[in-house]
């Protein structure tokens, strides 16, 4: 089989190679994948940047992808040849919050992960992937999307009728932004880019705000609000945005904190986290129970996840990663195998 490696830290070791192909144990299937996604986990993991979490070159990369099972393990009764499958984040993390073994069974880092043509999971480890999407689609499923429902529906609990605020047009603002709207909210989308924000329009958001021509985008909200606060807010900045976070939210309500594009160190006023009973919570992925359950709704609800208009062969992961370090894309930027 064919494989994109990475032979040592660094995106420019990144090479195509020719592998024996896999056989499954008796507790796996044998996955031939269709297609891959790439988050900025990848990008970050190639240049050695999660240390010992990571693993160790040579390494295949990459923790999203999807595919048609090609053969099953002796032991495993649940799937068949030929069903339309993902596999989850992480195999060891099946239900639950993270624990320190989470991150040892994760794909792409410590341990090979999707890019490559045949990949060997264990059937615990796997999703039958929504029948209405492509193999495209479905590739962009395992962290992107997981990661906001857990933000939004798994541990933020919006449910109809709140009011939620979501940064960015990132693939996780985007992901998160279907789900709240999925949940009955209502939902405030801000951007530095009224270009993205007029083309995600057709996804729902009922107001959207340009944070760089409204820089106290947390006074808007309030008003949106009627004086009351937010009911959750989907903080992607980090240092750079949780002050005016916390401004905007109501008291008992909850920040669901997923990127540090803003900055990872920060000074807050703690004593309003405590006086109005604030909750901020880490948002990392998802256990296969929730990837089962996120899969269900979107099947439910034939939503479809958003792509970039640009989609990459095999052979040029390299200069999909550079396009998303570009900040260009709207949506998952996939490759195609």
């Amino acid at each position: 089989m064919k494989a994109m490696r990475l032979e040592d830290w660094g995106l420019e070791n990144l090479k195509q190679v020719t592998l024996s192909d896999p056989e499954p144990t008796p507790d796996e299937v044998l996955i031939r994948i269709g297609a891959v996604s790439i988050n900025p986990r990848d990008g970050i993991l190639m240049q050695g940047g999660y240390g010992r979490k990571g693993g160790t070159p040579p390494l295949i990369p990459l923790c999203d992808g999807a595919g048609v099972i090609a053969a099953v393990g002796t032991n495993v009764t649940n799937f068949t040849v030929g069903d339309f499958v993902i596999p989850a984040f992480s195999r060891n993390w099946l239900h639950g919050s993270p624990a320190e073994e989470t991150y040892t069974g994760a794909h792409g880092g410590p341990l090979d992960g999707t890019m490559r043509e045949l990949m060997p999971v264990p059937a615990s480890a796997i999703v039958r992937a929504p029948p209405h999407m492509s193999v495209q689609e479905a590739a962009t499923l395992p962290c992107a999307a997981l990661t906001a429902w857990s933000a939004v529906v798994g541990q933020g609990g919006v449910k109809a009728g709140d009011k939620v605020l979501i940064q960015g047009t990132g693939a996780v603002s985007l992901f998160a932004l279907q789900f709240a709207k999925m949940q009955g909210a209502e939902v405030i989308l801000t951007s530095s880019s009224d270009e993205k924000l007029e083309r995600v329009a057709h996804l729902g958001a009922d107001h959207t705000i340009n944070y760089r021509q409204t820089p106290e985008w947390h006074r808007v909200t309030r008003e949106i609000t009627n004086g009351r606060g937010l009911d959750h807010i989907v903080d992607i900045g980090g240092a750079g945005t949780l002050e005016k976070a916390l401004s905007a939210i109501r008291i008992s309500g909850s920040i669901s904190l997923i990127g540090v594009l803003g900055g990872s160190d920060a000074s807050l006023p703690l004593g309003r986290v405590v006086t109005q009973n604030i909750r901020l919570q880490g948002v990392t992925v998802g256990s296969h129970h929730m990837l089962q359950e996120m899969v269900t709704a979107m099947a439910l609800h034939k939503t479809k996840p958003v792509l970039d208009d640009q989609t990459f062969e095999f052979g040029d992961l390299a200069n999909a990663l550079k396009r998303l370090t570009k900040g260009e894309h709207i949506g998952k930027i996939v490759c195609a195998f």
